[in-house]
């Protein structure tokens, strides 16, 4: 087995950060082939393929609010990126079961059975796993000093194949257009 560095999308204007290196297993899409514009930047997602990669490493050098990974029939694979005070915003998936990985930073997370009784809160930090089951109202809050930055797995998945929000608005106006 060989790794391949290549890169998912990052901002243009994300202030000197990096790009996500992303280790392909043998077999994977190289860099400059389909899936990637002339920059080498990840355009899509790599589902429906065998794929390894490092997610502390992914995880802590991806700069997007959301970037689908991995998108399969029955899971995706998210990273994500919360700004300081920046939460995920209160929401619910109804068929859907979530895995939360935290890989740098701290935030509080929020579920219950309903959006007005959220009576599970619980402080999370580096290496805290979040469960939430289908059908749960939830929300998770940065409350360090420093962006908050995690995996995120769906079973079923959540998002379309190739998913990139960039911010946080950007999923919002994606919420609206996929009628979620």
């Amino acid at each position: 087995m060989y790794y391949v560095p290549y890169y998912v999308n990052t901002p243009m204007y994300n202030n000197g950060n990096q790009p996500i290196p992303l280790p392909s297993s043998q077999g994977g899409v190289l860099p400059n082939q389909a899936g990637y514009a002339n920059n080498n930047q990840m355009t899509t997602d790599f589902g429906q393929q065998p794929f390894v990669v490092d997610m502390e490493q992914a995880a802590k050098l991806n700069n997007t609010y959301r970037t689908a990974i991995w998108t399969g029939n029955h899971l995706q694979i998210t990273l994500m990126s919360l700004n300081v005070g920046e939460d995920i915003g209160l929401e619910i998936h109804p068929h859907v079961d979530q895995f939360l990985y935290i890989e740098q930073g701290q935030g509080v997370t929020q579920m219950g059975s309903n959006k007005e009784n959220l009576n599970f809160t619980q402080n999370v930090y580096k290496d805290y796993a979040i469960v939430i089951p289908a059908g749960t109202w939830h929300n998770l809050t940065n409350t360090g000093n420093s962006p908050l930055k995690l995996f995120s797995i769906y079973a079923p998945p959540n998002h379309p194949f190739g998913t990139i929000h960039v911010r946080k608005a950007d999923a919002g106006a994606s919420k609206e257009e996929y009628g979620h």
